[in-house]
């Protein structure tokens, strides 16, 4: 899916860049935990974005599963909220966002689990 290899490439690009104005920009305004924090964001987004490529190439190859379609777009939905969140608690310092940030892992593991069903039925 030519979609996913777009967004990943963009989630990618927005990765590295956050996770240099991070280290470059952020490193004396944060606290170290909150820094870690944002750093969690940046690892958990760029994990995520090969898992978008993954998901490209195995849509590729295992064309019309609907079950590739949606643990893409689980993982895009993880990646916006887990890392979205982590985003901004770490710079607002608004923690009630860290309730949110679950609701991304949970994404993620659903997108995973799609991933080895769709690859599961495939065989």
């Amino acid at each position: 899916m030519k979609r996913f290899i777009i967004i990943g490439a963009i989630s990618a690009f927005l990765a590295v860049a956050l996770g240099a104005f991070g280290a470059h920009g952020l490193e004396h305004k944060l606290s170290e935990k909150m820094m870690d924090t944002w750093e969690k964001a940046v690892d958990y987004q760029m994990f995520h974005t090969m898992g978008l490529f993954i998901v490209a190439f195995a849509a590729n190859k295992w064309q019309g599963s609907s079950l590739i379609k949606w643990s893409g777009i689980m993982m895009i939905i993880g990646i916006l909220l887990f890392s979205g969140s982590l985003y901004v608690l770490s710079t607002s310092g608004i923690t009630p966002l860290g309730m949110i940030t679950p609701f991304g892992g949970v994404s993620f593991l659903a997108g995973w689990t799609l991933l080895a069903l769709a690859s599961y039925k495939s065989a």
